[in-house]
């Protein structure tokens, strides 16, 4: 019982932040949701996968921050998540747009072990795991050009670092950032193919933002 009574505040917590922040969503994606917060506490219990809150404030980083972002997808493209840690934001915009091909890229071993376990526990379809770097992914010429976006959080980006990372777009394809309000860390003066095309305000109450960049052909 009492465990229900979790799942359940749990479940409306997450329909509440989302409508909060302007975003409608089903609830059997609501429901998926919350299976996935359930599966992260249990193993961040265990190994430190992330730094999650127990509060709005967690759910808001982890959970309606990509349910926003989701909004940009094309639901028949294929997404590539760089450092995917504990899974935000790949696994929530792959929940929220279930017919994204969705590839994790995580170099920690044990990170994505719980990644698979996600993957297996959530029946996500369409969904690879890397357990690599980014830079060692260069040799393998079939990812070259084969996503049409990339998502990164919590990772240092360096104008060195965004010139590996655009290998991996096809042309036209974009770079989302997710960053603090300001997004100071990313230049504006980018080294072609990359161009700066937005900066998108996310949650007010978290400082945040998204910024864009785009592949030119």
């Amino acid at each position: 019982m009492a465990k229900e009574i979790l799942t359940r505040h749990l479940r409306n917590r997450v329909h509440h932040r989302a409508v909060r922040a302007g975003v409608q969503v089903d609830d059997s994606v609501v429901e998926r949701l919350c299976l996935y917060v359930h599966l992260l506490m249990r193993w961040n219990s265990r190994i430190n996968l992330t730094g999650l809150d127990d509060n709005d404030v967690g759910i808001d980083r982890l959970i309606v921050e990509p349910l926003l972002v989701s909004q940009f997808l094309t639901p028949q493209g294929s997404l590539v998540d760089i450092g995917s840690g504990g899974g935000s934001p790949a696994i929530p915009l792959k929940i929220a747009v279930p017919e994204l091909a969705l590839r994790m890229v995580e170099p920690k071993t044990r990170k994505a072990a719980f990644l698979r376990e996600a993957v297996r526990q959530l029946g996500l379809t369409k969904t690879a795991v890397e357990t690599a770097r980014y830079q060692q992914l260069m040799a393998r010429l079939e990812l070259h050009e084969a996503h049409d976006v990339m998502t990164v959080r919590a990772v240092s980006i360096e104008p060195k670092a965004l010139r590996v990372l655009q290998t991996f777009l096809v042309p036209g394809g974009k770079m989302l950032l997710f960053r603090s309000s300001d997004g100071d860390d990313i230049s504006t003066d980018l080294e072609a193919p990359l161009v700066w095309e937005a900066k998108i305000p996310l949650l007010e109450g978290l400082r945040s933002c998204l910024v864009v960049l785009r592949k030119l052909s």
